[in-house]
């Protein structure tokens, strides 16, 4: 007489469904921990960069000041006259969207900061529509 023997595959238990499962959720976390570290990289890149665009266009704005200080007056500068001293303007760029706009009034050898600012240089679009709630339940469902 034979016997015949049949396989089985091992039973899981609760135990090792709890381990698989614990197992997919650390995968999750850590899939979602590596995507949080690289955005915020990305981040601090472009944080960065921003800084060091700014620090340069104000570097040449102090630049264009001691110039002005000195009795030079460089081009792109505009002068006004005014009793209480002549009012310098000037811009900078500190990227394809934003430059550095400064004023100051010299008189003598005294300088006053009237502007030291930084303005966005980029086309604002403004949103002509509002797509508001008029309260009736039934307009929402496209009736």
């Amino acid at each position: 007489m034979r016997e015949e023997r049949h396989f089985s595959p091992p039973a899981a238990g609760g135990s090792s469904l709890l381990a698989i499962f614990a197992v997919l959720c650390l995968t999750v976390f850590a899939m979602l921990s590596l995507s949080t570290v690289q955005a915020d990289g990305r981040l601090a890149d472009a944080s960065a960069e921003a800084v060091s665009a700014y620090y340069a266009a104000d570097c040449l704005a102090e630049e264009i000041l001691a110039r002005l200080r000195s009795g030079e007056l460089p081009a792109d500068v505009i002068q006004t006259h005014e009793p209480d001293g002549d009012t310098y303007s000037y811009t900078c760029p500190v990227s394809d969207t934003q430059m550095l706009e400064v004023e100051v009034r010299l008189h003598d050898t005294d300088w006053t900061v009237l502007r030291w600012q930084t303005v966005s240089t980029a086309d604002w679009q403004a949103e002509d529509t509002l797509d508001l709630w008029d309260g009736d339940p039934v307009a929402e469902l496209g009736t």
